[in-house]
């Protein structure tokens, strides 16, 4: 099967859900929705739209992972000659015309496991948070080590390597293609826009929260990749030093520094952010330490 499947995956998205359906709607037939535990009728209404619905059992953590993991599942079981699968969240809109530019893409080198292209946010100037949202969406053109959660990939990487890992709450896709790579294959971004991106982060406390999650997702990654990998070493390293209160007085040069790149208001909260990534951090470590402490402790009591 030549055309790719879709997995939508979602959690109370609203009239976002509605959008993004209906613009993966408008170029294939073959999509499976995955629902982790929504109250507003998402299931309802993605059932009303003819699409096959799996819902997680909510016995066990709903992650992102977990849910595409799930929708991919689905298509193999249902198309297991199926080539390519393309992800994409239910707060997001496919852009016309991205399908067939990335298909042309991906098959024009066998190397490629995934491509993926340009998300946007749908109102940038909405909120200071929603522009900062547009402006991480605006990675480099070609080859990248990692893409995000919108993307389309081969099959045969994906189910080579076992998917996404389930237990990852943020960070799951830059383990994934990490994974992916190791075995060879490629990543590339193209330029192209992709998908409209609906964020509404209005408040700052989601913006401080999704840094938090940003820097447990670093912390987890260096732990799963290797104490040896340079730029994830640096970056927590980065987070912790920035976020020391001596360290503030110097701010100013942090600030100057990220704004000759990429403007004033961005500096400010990529300065600013060093301390909800640097919570992350030591909230991953923290667990990290109990784990192991409660593991020694049950294999004390067992050899006794």
């Amino acid at each position: 099967m030549n055309d790719p499947g879709f997995v939508i995956i979602g959690r109370n998205e609203g009239a976002r859900l509605a959008l993004s359906i209906d613009s993966v709607q408008r170029e294939t037939s073959l999509v499976v929705y995955v629902d982790s535990g929504s109250s507003d009728g998402s299931v309802s209404f993605a059932k009303a739209r003819g699409l096959p619905v799996v819902e997680l059992d909510p016995a066990l953590p709903f992650t992102a992972a977990r849910a595409r993991n799930a929708g991919f599942g689905w298509l193999m079981r249902c198309h297991p000659e199926l080539e390519f699968v393309h992800f994409i969240d239910g707060d997001c809109e496919l852009v016309p015309g991205w399908l067939d530019r990335a298909m042309l893409a991906i098959r024009s080198d066998d190397r490629l496991a995934a491509v993926c292209g340009r998300r946007r946010e749908r109102d940038p100037k909405a909120s200071p948070y929603n522009g900062l949202c547009d402006h991480e969406w605006d990675t480099p053109i070609g080859l990248r080590e990692t893409c995000g959660g919108d993307a389309l990939f081969r099959t045969a990487p994906l189910r080579s390597v076992g998917g996404f890992r389930e237990d990852l709450i943020a960070g799951e896709e830059p383990d994934l293609c990490h994974r992916i790579r190791k075995r060879g294959w490629l990543i590339r971004r193209i330029d192209a826009d992709m998908t409209v991106h609906d964020a509404a982060m209005t408040r700052f406390s989601q913006w401080w929260q999704r840094n938090r999650r940003s820097g447990y997702a670093t912390a987890e990654a260096l732990a799963l990749r290797g104490k040896g990998n340079r730029p994830l070493c640096k970056a927590a390293a980065s987070n912790v030093l920035w976020a020391l209160p001596p360290m503030w007085i110097l701010w100013p040069l942090l600030w100057f520094r990220v704004c000759r790149r990429s403007g004033p208001m961005v500096a400010c909260f990529i300065t600013l952010g060093k301390i909800p990534h640097c919570q992350g951090q030591l909230q991953y470590w923290l667990r990290s330490s109990r784990r192991k402490a409660e593991n020694r402790r049950t294999k004390l009591i067992e050899y006794k």
